[in-house]
C-alpha cells in the first residue's frame, strides 16, 4: 500500500528534514578532508521492492529492453541475463533530491540507446526545485538534464496515469510532455535538450483531488496526463501526424492532432464523467483503448469504464467488462499484445478488497475473462497461482478470511504491460512490488499461469531509522509503508516484515546496548497500539500499551540494560515506563515532541532535544532538566546519538541553512557542546567499529564538509574526514539515519528516501568482508528438531532447531540432510545454504556461529514440494549424526 508513503515524505518535509536546496554556508575553519583515500563498494540490504511502481515501459524495437519508474525512488532498467533491475538515478544529489521522483519515462523506439525521464517529486512547496527532463544516450548509464520552468510531481496524486512523456516513433528528435498545475503541453524538437510550451493546445486540465487542501498537495490541477502517437500516420524521419493527448478533465478528456501537433481539437463523441488514466493505441487494428476512472488515483477510484475508439471511423464503443453499477473501482492499468492484435488487458487498480482484478480480452474488448471469479461466495476460482517465495513478506503475515487471499494480486495496479516481443511475459506494478508472469497465454487455454515477483534489484523503501546491534542480526530498519525488517543476511530478502503489530510506518526503533536482545519500535497504525517490544533481537514482537492520546509513533529510546523505556509519541507528551510498557507515566521538564535517546552505558540516563534545547534525565526518564548549552540548532531538524561504551559521550547533528547547522560533540552528558569547525552542515550521526589501531569508534555522517555534500567517515573523533561515497552514488536525500556496524570496520548503513537501505564496505585493510560465514568444523553431540509450520499446494515452511548437547561450545556449525521427496528450498533465513539434488547443507551466518554447550540455534526456510512432503530422516553436524526429535 502506498498511502503512508505520502505521509512519510510530508512529515519529513514539515519537520524541515527535506528542506531542499540549502544555500551554502560560509565555511568555518578549514578541515582536513580527503576525497580519494578510500574506495567503497555499495549495495542494498535486500528487501526487493517495498514501494509503488506506477510505470513500466518496454522498448518496441529491441527485445528485453524495459524500464520501470517509481514515485520517489528513481528509475530502473531491466537486465534480462540476471532478471534483475539496475538503478539509473543514484547520481541525483542532495540539492536535487526531488529528482528521485519520476513522473514519466520514455524509451526511444528508433534509437533504443536513448531513454528519457521526467523528474520532480512535488508540485507544491514541499519540493522547492523545479522539474526536469533527464536524457540519456546510453540507456541511463549517464544523463544530461534539461531544467523546466515548472514543477513535476512523481509523488503527487495522479502519478499512475500516463505516460506523460512520449517520443515520436517516426521522428525521434520530437518529444511531448504533459505538465501538471495548469502548465499545459510541452514539446522538444531536439531530443529533449530544450522544451517549449505548445501554445495552441486548448486545455490545461481542471481536475483536482481535493480543492480544499491548503497544502497544495491534493488541490493541484493534475493537468496533461498522457500522450500517444499513432505510428501508422508517419514514416521514418517524418513527424507522426496523429497524436492523442489525455487531459485531466472529466468532460474533455481526449484531444487529437492530425497535423503533427500544429493544431488540436477535442475528439468528438467521447464519453464524459470520467478521467482517462491511459490511452493505448493498437495501430495494427486501428483501435485506441482508454481506461477511465472517476478519480485520479493511485488509490482512490469508485467507478470506472473501458472504451474503444476506432481511429478510422471515429466510433466509440463501451467495452467495459462489467456493468457500471457493478464497479467499485476505477480502471487504469491498460496494455495490448503487440504480437496478437486484438488482445487487450486492463486492471481494476483501486480495488483493495478483496483483491485487485485483471481483465483480458482476445477480441478487442468484445468479451472478457477475469483473473479470478467467485464460484460460490466467498470462494474464489483463480486463473493463476502465486509464488512469492523470493519475497515471502508479500503475504504481510496475514491470514485473511475469504474472499481475501494472501498474497494478493496487488493494489494500485496502474502499470500493466505485455512484453511487445513475448505474449507470455507480462509485468505489472503494485503499491509494494512488480509482479510478472512468463506463461500468460495459459490464461486463454484454460491453464493457470504463475505470478511471481519480478522486482529483484528495485529497492524502493523510505528509511526512517536504522539499528546495528553488537550481537544478533546485523541490521534492523524502520521503514515507511512496510514497517521494517530484521536482516540476518544483507544479501537475502527477509522472510517477513515486523509483525504483531504490523505498523504501516515505523518511525523509530532502539535496542538495549548491554542487552541487545531487547528491542523496541514505535510507529503509525490506523487502529491499535503504536509500540512493540522484542526480547529475542527483533525476531518476534509483542505489542505494548499506549498511554492516552497517542496518535503516532514519534521517537523511542531503550535504557542501556533494557529495564525501562522513554517514548515521545505523536499526540502526547514524553512518557516513561519500567518493564514493557504496560503502564506509562508522564515525564516532566521536557516538551512534547522532543526527540529522545538513551545513554548507552548508564541505564538511568536519557536525553532529549527540542527547539534548540538539550534535555537530560538521570532518573530513568521521570524528570528532565534543560541543559545550559547554547548555540545548538534552533529548529527541530536534529538527530543525535550517544556513543556506546562511554557514559555521557553525545553527538548532535542537524540545523538549517538560515541558522546553526553542523555537528556538535559533548563529553559531559550534554552540559556543554563543542561545534566541529570543519563540518559546514550535518544531518545524521552514527558509530561503527573502530579502525585498526584506533581507540575511538568510527564516526559516520551525511554532511557537507569542505564544500562537498556526501557521506563521510572519521576514524579520529572528527579531526579529519574522508568522503566515502562518490558522485555516482548519492541517492538524493540521505538525512534520516546512518549507522556503522559495530562488528565490521568500515561498514556503514545509509538511509535513503526511496532507494531503501544502502550499505557500503570499505577497501581499507580490516574493512567489510561481505558478510560471509565461516568454514566450521564442529564436534560433539547434537539434537535436531524439524517442524513443518505451514503447508500449502506446492509449498511449505519449516523451522529447524539445532541443539548443542555436548560439553564444548561450537565456533561455527554446518548441518546437512537429504530430502526424500524431491523438495527444494526456495528461501532460507538465519543461515547460509546450498542444495545439490536432494542434499542440503545449512551453515551459520556470522552472528550465530557460536553455540554454547546446552544452547541451541534455529533457522527456517520455505520450499516447494509435490506428491509427498516427508520430513528428513537424518541430520549430520559435520560428520556427526544428530539425534532427530
Amino acid at each position: 500500500m502506498r498511502r503512508t508513503r505520502i505521509l512519510t515524505a510530508v512529515l519529513a518535509l514539515a519537520a524541515g528534514l527535506l528542506a531542499g536546496s540549502p544555500p551554502a554556508l560560509a565555511a568555518d575553519t578549514a578541515q582536513d578532508v580527503s576525497f580519494t583515500a578510500d574506495t567503497y563498494t555499495w549495495k542494498n540490504a535486500r528487501i526487493d521492492g517495498g514501494g509503488f511502481v506506477p510505470g513500466i515501459v518496454f522498448n518496441r524495437k529491441e527485445r528485453n529492453l524495459a524500464y520501470a519508474r517509481t514515485d520517489i525512488g528513481g528509475a530502473y532498467r531491466w537486465q534480462q541475463s540476471s532478471k534483475t533491475w539496475t538503478p539509473l538515478l543514484d547520481s541525483v544529489g542532495w540539492d536535487d533530491w526531488g529528482h528521485t521522483g519520476v513522473v514519466s519515462l520514455a524509451s526511444d523506439f528508433v534509437d533504443p540507446d536513448r531513454v528519457y525521464a521526467a523528474v520532480g517529486t512535488y508540485t507544491n512547496s514541499w519540493d522547492p526545485g523545479n522539474g526536469a527532463v533527464m536524457r540519456s544516450a546510453d540507456r541511463g548509464a549517464s544523463w544530461q538534464k534539461a531544467d523546466l520552468p515548472f514543477k513535476l510531481g512523481g509523488n503527487m496524486p495522479g502519478r499512475g496515469m500516463g505516460e506523460r512523456l512520449a517520443v515520436d516513433p517516426n521522428r525521434n528528435s520530437v518529444l511531448y510532455l504533459g505538465a501538471p498545475s495548469g502548465k499545459g503541453l510541452w514539446r522538444s524538437t531536439d531530443s529533449g535538450a530544450s522544451w517549449s510550451q505548445v501554445a495552441n493546445f486548448p486545455n490545461v486540465g481542471n481536475y483536482v483531488q481535493d480543492p480544499s487542501d491548503t497544502s497544495g498537495y491534493a488541490s493541484d490541477n493534475q493537468g496533461i496526463v498522457w500522450v500517444t502517437f499513432d505510428e501508422s500516420t508517419g514514416t521514418a524521419g517524418s513527424a507522426t501526424r496523429t497524436i492523442y493527448v489525455g487531459v485531466a478533465d472529466k468532460d474533455n478528456a481526449v484531444y487529437r492532432s492530425t497535423d503533427a501537433g500544429a493544431t488540436w481539437s477535442r475528439v468528438a463523441g467521447q464519453p464524459t464523467g470520467y478521467l482517462a488514466h491511459k490511452g493505448v493505441l493498437d495501430a495494427a487494428n486501428g483501435y485506441l483503448y482508454l481506461a477511465y476512472s472517476d478519480k485520479g488515483g493511485p488509490y482512490d477510484g469508485g467507478k470506472g469504464r473501458l472504451w474503444r475508439y476506432a481511429t478510422a471511423t471515429g466510433t466509440w464503443t463501451d467495452i467495459s467488462p462489467v456493468a457500471e453499477a457493478d464497479t467499485y473501482y476505477g480502471f487504469s492499468g491498460l496494455t495490448v499484445d503487440r504480437q496478437k492484435p486484438g488482445t487487450v488487458m486492463a486492471t481494476a487498480y483501486s480495488s483493495w478488497w478483496p483483491d485487485t482484478q485483471i481483465f483480458r480480452s482476445t477480441d478487442s474488448g468484445g468479451t472478457w475473462t477475469k483473473a479470478w471469479d467467485y464460484t460460490s461466495y466467498p470462494d474464489r476460482a483463480n486463473r493463476y497461482t502465486m509464488d512469492v517465495s523470493s519475497s515471502p513478506w508479500l503475504t504481510w503475515g496475514a491470514n485473511p478470511s475469504p474472499p481475501e487471499q494472501t498474497p494478493k494480486l496487488g493494489w494500485m495496479t496502474e502499470a500493466l504491460e505485455i512484453d511487445p516481443f513475448d505474449s507470455n511475459r507480462m509485468m505489472y506494478g503494485t503499491g509494494a512490488t512488480i509482479y510478472g508472469t512468463e506463461d500468460l497465454t495459459k490464461w486463454d487455454s484454460g491453464g493457470r499461469f504463475t505470478v511471481r515477483p519480478m522486482v529483484q534489484g528495485l529497492e524502493e523503501t523510505a528509511v526512517n531509522d536504522l539499528a546495528s546491534p553488537p550481537s544478533g542480526a546485523p541490521l534492523l530498519s524502520a521503514l515507511g509503508d512496510v514497517g521494517g525488517f530484521r536482516h540476518t543476511d544483507l544479501a537475502k530478502v527477509p522472510s517477513m516484515m515486523f509483525t504483531q503489530p504490523n505498523f504501516t510506518t515505523t518511525t523509530s526503533l532502539d535496542f538495549a546496548e548491554s542487552n541487545p536482545n531487547t528491542f523496541v519500535r514505535v510507529g503509525n497504525l490506523d487502529s491499535g497500539p503504536h509500540i512493540a517490544f522484542s526480547t529475542d533481537n527483533g525476531a518476534n514482537w509483542f505489542a505494548g500499551t499506549d498511554p492516552s492520546g497517542v496518535s503516532g509513533g514519534g521517537t523511542v529510546a531503550a535504557a542501556a540494560d533494557g529495564g525501562r523505556f522513554v517514548w515521545s509519541p505523536a499526540g502526547a507528551g514524553v512518557q516513561y515506563t519500567t518493564g514493557f510498557g504496560t503502564s506509562w507515566q508522564a515525564s516532566s521538564g521536557i516538551p512534547a515532541g522532543a526527540v529522545v535517546e538513551s545513554d548507552r552505558v548508564d541505564p538511568k540516563v536519557f536525553y532529549g532535544f527540542k527547539s534548540g534545547k538539550f534535555y537530560v534525565s538521570s532518573d530513568g526518564g521521570a524528570t528532565f532538566t534543560a541543559s545550559a548549552a547554547s548555540g545548538l540548532p534552533s529548529g527541530d531538524s536534529v538527530r543525535f546519538k550517544a556513543l556506546p561504551g562511554t557514559k555521557g559521550d553525545v553527538w548532535v547533528a542537524g540545523g538549517a541553512a538560515d541558522g546553526a547547522y553542523g555537528l556538535w560533540h559533548s563529553t559531559d552528558a550534554g552540559a556543554t557542546f563543542t561545534k566541529l569547525s570543519g563540518v559546514e552542515q550535518a544531518d545524521t550521526i552514527g558509530f561503527g567499529k573502530a579502525a585498526p589501531g584506533a581507540s575511538y569508534q568510527t564516526l559516520y555522517t551525511s554532511a557537507k564538509i569542505g564544500g562537498v555534500r556526501g557521506v563521510f567517515r572519521s576514524t579520529d573523533k572528527g579531526a579529519t574526514w574522508t568522503r566515502i561515497n562518490d558522485d555516482a552514488h548519492q541517492w538524493g536525500w540521505t538525512g534520516a539515519a546512518i549507522t556503522g556496524d559495530p562488528r565490521v570496520y568500515g561498514r556503514v548503513y545509509v538511509s535513503t528516501n526511496g532507494r531503501g537501505v544502502v550499505y557500503g564496505d570499505t577497501s581499507d585493510a580490516g574493512g567489510g568482508d561481505g558478510g560471509g560465514g565461516t568454514d566450521p568444523t564442529p564436534t560433539g553431540a547434537c539434537t535436531v528438531t524439524y517442524r513443518i509450520t505451514n503447508q500449502w499446494s506446492g509449498g511449505f515452511q519449516a523451522d529447524v532447531q539445532l541443539s548443542n548437547t555436548g560439553s564444548s561450545a561450537w565456533n561455527g556449525w554446518s548441518l546437512g540432510w537429504s530430502f526424500a521427496d524431491g523438495q527444494r528450498i526456495t528461501q532460507l533465513w538465519n543461515a547460509e545454504y546450498t542444495q545439490s539434488g536432494s542434499a542440503v547443507t545449512a551453515r551459520n551466518v556470522g552472528w550465530n556461529g557460536g553455540v554454547a554447550a546446552g544452547s541451541s540455534v534455529s533457522f527456517g526456510f520455505t520450499g516447494s514440494w509435490s506428491g509427498t512432503n516427508a520430513r528428513p530422516a537424518a541430520f549430520k553436524l559435520g560428520e556427526t549424526s544428530c539425534t532427530v526429535v
